[in-house]
């Protein structure tokens, strides 16, 4: 067996064995740079070998970072034992914390993290394996060449409180007792609440109109000028956030404005426009062409999975493509992923993929 020692010229080589484990599967994450990490007070930055600032990435209500920065926060060594797809974190680190030029263009944006059941992890000489607070198993992860592993789990095994800033989205681990301003990390709304009080505008939100104008504002744009596509609040990844989308004539062709917008501070967490080619029906009219609800699409897909819930429907948007308002969805349920395509206007499924989420 040969041992790779994590260093700073060799840590990309953590990822060695990435199509070596068995039981490795995909799922979309969100690398997340607005995630403060504190220890004991002081803020943490972390880079890769090359000198690039690497971030949290977050996903199913766990905040992942990189086993080489584990490294640095234990003040331990990290090694990786291609034969077995084992990695070892122990021993007195020897070398420094990488040092690097910080990613000022950093922008939350949705990523293809792979999951690695098949890997081990031993800390100190103890094979570990990740819950969440929930007491579920969290696989060990791996994105763009190394590994990632819970930080609320290494908190734990450091002997550190792990808690959670919404205001200012830091994750705190220290050897003291969590003060007022934070929270258990993982339980900070890991999950959409059932019945939230005013689920359109929590306490001390900006207001979906307000949003609307948010995003207008940035596309140079006034009300009268757009055709709203979307506009409403969801839950996503420990936050309230306003989804905004909107259409704009651009000559004979039309641009499409898709926006997520903080609802607690009425920052523009991400945005995008693409270039679309199709004539809305009617206009001025964000349900033109809509004539299915958004709970009439769903039920008719989770009716063609038997056993799955409302809850288990991970992506649904509405969209205009190919000359057609669709809704685009997946149901991840029994370990299968299920993505479809249902006709807004007519109800019906127009595309239905079905495979393993191991695959």
């Amino acid at each position: 067996m040969k041992k790779l020692i994590c260093t700073m010229t060799l840590a990309a080589l953590l990822c060695g064995a990435a199509g070596a484990a068995n039981g490795s599967y995909t799922v979309t994450a969100e690398l997340s740079p607005d995630i403060t990490v504190k220890i004991d007070g002081v803020e943490r930055v972390f880079y890769n070998a090359q000198g690039k600032e690497v971030h949290p990435i977050s996903y199913a209500g766990t905040t992942y970072v990189p086993i080489r920065s584990i490294g640095e926060l234990m003040d331990k060594n990290v090694n990786w034992d291609e034969a077995t797809s084992t990695a070892t974190i122990g021993g007195t680190r020897v070398t420094p914390d990488a040092t690097g030029t910080p990613d000022r263009n950093a922008r939350e944006q949705e990523i293809s993290l792979r999951m690695e059941p098949g890997y081990t992890i031993v800390i100190d000489g103890v094979k570990r394996t990740f819950y969440d607070v929930n007491g579920k198993q969290v696989d060990p992860a791996l994105y763009n060449g190394s590994i990632y592993l819970p930080i609320r789990a290494i908190g734990e095994i450091m002997g550190k409180t792990v808690s959670w800033n919404e205001a200012t989205e830091t994750v705190f681990l220290s050897s003291g007792s969590a003060d007022g301003s934070v929270t258990d990390f993982d339980t900070a709304n890991p999950t959409k609440p059932t019945n939230p009080v005013n689920p359109t505008q929590p306490t001390g939100s900006v207001t979906l109109e307000q949003a609307k104008q948010t995003a207008l504002d940035h596309a140079g744009k006034t009300a009268s000028q757009v055709t709203f596509v979307k506009a409403h609040q969801d839950f996503d990844d420990g936050r309230w956030v306003y989804e905004v989308e909107f259409i704009v004539q651009s000559g004979s062709a039309y641009l499409e404005y898709d926006y997520e917008i903080d609802a607690s501070t009425g920052k523009i967490i991400s945005y995008d426009y693409d270039a679309e080619g199709y004539q809305p029906s009617g206009s001025g009219n964000s349900g033109a062409g809509v004539s299915v609800s958004e709970s009439t699409a769903k039920q008719t897909a989770l009716n063609r999975v038997p056993g799955a819930s409302a809850s288990n429907i991970y992506k649904f948007k509405l969209d205009f493509d190919d000359g057609r308002w669709e809704y685009e969805g997946t149901i991840i349920y029994n370990q299968m992923e299920y993505e479809f395509t249902i006709d807004a206007n007519t109800g019906s499924i127009v595309e239905w993929d079905v495979e393993s989420i191991y695959d």
